[in-house]
């Protein structure tokens, strides 16, 4: 079956899909728009909205979204915002390493298993893990509740509980998960496919997770620093980018894939970014800070980013971030509607609106009958790197040099 290849944002393509497969697509929410084709009998219009990435549908059909952004800049983003502080720029310009791959899932698999084997090279991490069995022997603490309540007291057997020294722990069974996830994704190349089934051997000691249930929680250390990379690379492929999309009231797996959000991958990488940035000039900041827009509090609004000093006590200014272009003139009504909100409930005097692209690097407008100013900056993602985390740093100079005007 032939694949589809869609563009982020692009127009819709009309393609021969069955009743089923189509309605699932509808339902999923992964596309912006799915309808049946009614020039087309048999056939369905598909239009790709922020997601990228790969899906395949229940009949087999495999739809491809290629971004906008280059790939290799997409897992910087993504690399930057999932760990600011480490090694995530391995090569000269400041990438995740993609390899050649010029395809998110291809590029994504490639990625992970690099870090993966990055992770093991030292050998599989190992620690202490509860264990609470039925045995033959007597081992660590007897469980004397369960014994009498399994065992009327009897022995043996005997209900036990002991630390083990074993590779099942929460870092490994993660691991294993992502590289089990990405061996069923669709567009995997080969040589990626057998390095994955490698990685995958070497954790066999670590369980499977259980479809559905919550990823098993790991703390930063000093023993795990190692994996630390690949697992929150790893994360991102089993939570916030889940590749299983299950639309309401459908069988499991209706639509299995990987996609990246751009909206949220933008606007985490626009807030981490601030975040770090703004550290230079001693402000804090407060990523989707809770507030109402109301005095019953029934209205709720959650910015992007609200500055603050840096007790963290008074808000200095607000940030939004917005995956969009600039219109012609520049105007957006209604994110200027929505900062000025956020500046009047705040009780600021300046708000920010970051985009993704624009016509001019900043302007600014004057709210008529306040002393409010609502500055629009635009962010071009096809800058290098480094050229990125300095406009977040002169961003956050605009936001410091507010703080020194008595705002």
């Amino acid at each position: 079956m032939p694949e589809v290849s869609l563009r982020e944002y692009g127009p819709a393509v009309s393609v021969a899909l069955d009743t089923e497969a189509g309605r699932a697509l509808a339902a999923s929410g992964i596309l912006q728009s799915a309808t049946p084709d009614p020039g087309r009998a048999g056939h369905w219009l598909l239009r790709a909205g922020s997601r990228v990435g790969a899906v395949r549908t229940a009949g087999g059909q495999v739809v491809r979204i290629m971004p906008k952004t280059p790939v290799s800049r997409l897992f910087f983003l993504l690399g930057f915002s999932l760990d600011p502080a480490r090694a995530w720029r391995d090569s000269g310009e400041g990438t995740v390493d993609t390899g050649a791959h010029d395809d998110v899932v291809p590029a994504l698999a490639h990625a992970v298993e690099r870090q993966i084997d990055g992770a093991l090279r030292q050998g599989v991490l190992q620690g202490y893990r509860g264990v609470e069995e039925t045995a033959l022997v007597v081992r660590g603490r007897l469980r004397e509740a369960e014994q009498i309540r399994r065992h009327f007291g009897r022995t043996p057997p005997v209900e036990i509980a002991y630390d083990a020294y074993t590779a099942d722990t929460a870092e490994n069974r993660i691991l294993r998960a992502a590289t089990e996830r990405l061996l069923r994704l669709p567009g995997v190349p080969g040589p990626v496919r057998r390095r994955l089934a490698h990685q995958r051997v070497r954790l066999a000691d670590a369980l499977p997770l259980i479809r559905g249930q919550a990823l098993p929680r790991w703390q930063p250390s000093r023993l795990n620093s190692r994996y630390q990379p690949a697992l929150r690379l790893a994360e991102a492929v089993l939570r916030g980018t889940s590749p299983e999309h299950r639309p309401a009231e459908a069988d499991p797996l209706a639509v299995d894939g990987f996609l990246l959000d751009m909206n949220k991958l933008f606007e985490d990488f626009v807030t981490v970014g601030l975040r770090e940035a703004l550290r230079e000039h001693g402000l804090t900041a407060r990523l989707q800070d809770p507030h109402h827009l109301d005095v019953a509090g029934r209205v709720g609004m959650r910015p992007d980013l609200v500055v603050r000093t840096g007790d963290g006590r008074t808000p200095l200014a607000v940030v939004d971030a917005k995956y969009k272009v600039e219109k012609a003139d520049g105007l957006l009504n209604a994110d200027l509607y929505q900062a000025l909100a956020y500046a009047t409930v705040l009780g600021l005097r300046e708000a920010h609106l970051v985009y993704a692209a624009g016509r001019q690097p900043l302007r600014h407008h004057e709210v008529r009958g306040t002393a409010v100013r609502i500055y629009q900056h635009s962010l071009d993602l096809s800058r290098e790197p480094e050229q990125l985390l300095t406009a977040f740093r002169e961003i956050a100079g605009r936001l410091a040099s507010g703080r020194r005007e008595g705002i």
